[in-house]
């Protein structure tokens, strides 16, 4: 049994929804009727907008612009970005009643700390629009039929029994490989490259924590939380990127905002240069030598308890005090640089003083690889933006057929960028796919 429809969104997540939203407002607007169908995979819609920022979805941030993504080219990034900025994402939210608030850190949550509140308003203005939600309805294939593409179903548990659909326009919003068990299994890919497309050379977790030896001594500080300012450094020694935020101790190694900021830049660096390192440093702000002649001129207390009490960075992360490093840490750092924790600060040698300020300043961490895609927020690599119309998300290669969201070669910081591409990608695609409908086109 075959059934047929105007635009099939393949993918109901954060861009897919989008997508669908954007052309169904877009028929409505035009006093057009056109049949649009969101397929999906999963039982339940939405399970990394579920997930997303402990619970409580970090929809977007206050100021969003291509310098937080990596991937294809940033001018194409911003092109994207500027079709459906923040400001017009903040404001479609409001309209379908999601309020937000803003913390320190630049994060948009919505009001009620709720990713439901999300979700729901997104499923709610979906069906207001036309929207037909099909799930769980994986696709299996997608191929050009006649004047537009004929989509076929999985032979597994369907919400009906129509095992094929032709439809005028896709729309491929199926995500990466990023948490699997959300239904993001890399098909779209597949479907992808089934209509034409090429993939980036590699596809790698990314926003992922990190993994050190076994018995690495920052492992016994698991639940340890400090500001730090990460780098990553070529072999040579040269700064690539560097990240000031949380950092967390875990017991598999190193998590926290900034690392997994840095994550995705290391691996990168890594698969060109094998001696790239990481480096953490827990005086952010603060010069070397600031550090040097301030351990100097200290007196008093032993050289862990000064780090704890006295120490005074300059950089400002939010959820943190700028004074003083976890005493745990001073003390695992002193006994790492081979000076007892007790010794009292006038009492150091030049070489112990030297020591101490290189693992607080430059401790470079071995690390073993990362958690994978199983506890990856979000997937690099993928479709290059080189491959798709910026103004439309069209493919170049398969005209009729548009791609966004985390398909892309797009990749953002952490902090909602993420979902801001999804929203702005899905907005773009969604709309321009109804508009040539409209249009005849």
């Amino acid at each position: 049994m075959s059934e047929r429809g105007d635009i099939a969104v393949i993918g109901a997540g954060a861009a897919g929804l989008m997508a669908a939203i954007a052309a169904g407002r877009a028929a409505m607007e035009a006093g057009s009727r056109l049949r649009i169908l969101a397929l999906d995979g999963a039982k339940s819609l939405g399970a990394k907008i579920l997930v997303a920022g402990g619970g409580r979805c970090n929809v977007t941030h206050y100021h969003v612009d291509e310098r937080a993504y990596a991937g294809s080219s940033r001018n194409s990034i911003r092109n994207v970005l500027g079709r459906f900025d923040v400001q017009r994402t903040v404001a479609f939210f409001n309209e379908i009643g999601v309020e937000f608030k803003q913390e320190d850190t630049g994060k948009l949550f919505p009001t009620t700390d709720r990713a439901r509140t999300v979700l729901d308003a997104l499923l709610s203005e979906a069906r207001r629009v036309g929207v037909e939600l099909w799930h769980p309805w994986r696709v299996a294939s997608v191929w050009p039929h006649n004047a537009g593409f004929k989509i076929q179903r999985e032979d597994s548990e369907a919400c009906n029994d129509i095992r094929s659909l032709i439809a005028r326009r896709v729309i491929i919003a199926a995500g990466g490989k990023a948490l699997p068990k959300s239904g993001s299994d890399g098909q779209g890919y597949s479907l992808a490259k089934s209509l034409g497309h090429t993939m980036t050379a590699r596809i790698f977790p990314a926003l992922v924590p990190l993994t050190t030896p076994d018995g690495h001594f920052l492992r016994e500080l698991s639940g340890v939380s400090v500001p730090a300012e990460v780098i990553v450094r070529d072999a040579g020694g040269k700064v690539l990127v560097s990240f000031t935020n949380s950092v967390l101790f875990t017991h598999f190694g190193l998590s926290g905002p900034a690392i997994l900021d840095a994550s995705r830049y290391l691996a990168d660096a890594r698969h060109a240069d094998p001696g790239a390192s990481l480096v953490l440093n827990f005086a952010p702000g603060m010069p070397v030598a600031d550090l040097d002649r301030a351990i100097v001129s200290a007196k008093g207390p032993g050289i862990a308890r000064w780090l704890a009490e006295s120490l005074v960075f300059r950089a400002d992360v939010p959820g943190h005090t700028n004074r003083g490093l976890p005493e745990r840490l001073s003390r695992a750092l002193c006994e790492h640089s081979s000076v007892d924790p007790a010794t009292p600060i006038q009492s150091l040698t030049r070489v112990q003083r030297t020591s101490i300020v290189g693992e607080v300043c430059s401790l470079v961490v071995p690390i073993t690889g990362d958690r994978g895609f199983t506890h990856a927020e979000v997937t690099a690599g993928g479709v290059p933006l080189s491959e798709v119309r910026l103004d439309s998300m069209e493919s170049r290669v398969s005209p009729g057929a548009h791609l966004c969201g985390e398909i892309c070669d797009v990749d953002g910081r952490i902090g909602g960028f993420n979902f801001q591409w999804a929203w702005s990608s899905g907005y773009v695609a969604g709309s321009a796919a109804a508009r040539s409908l409209i249009a005849g086109t």
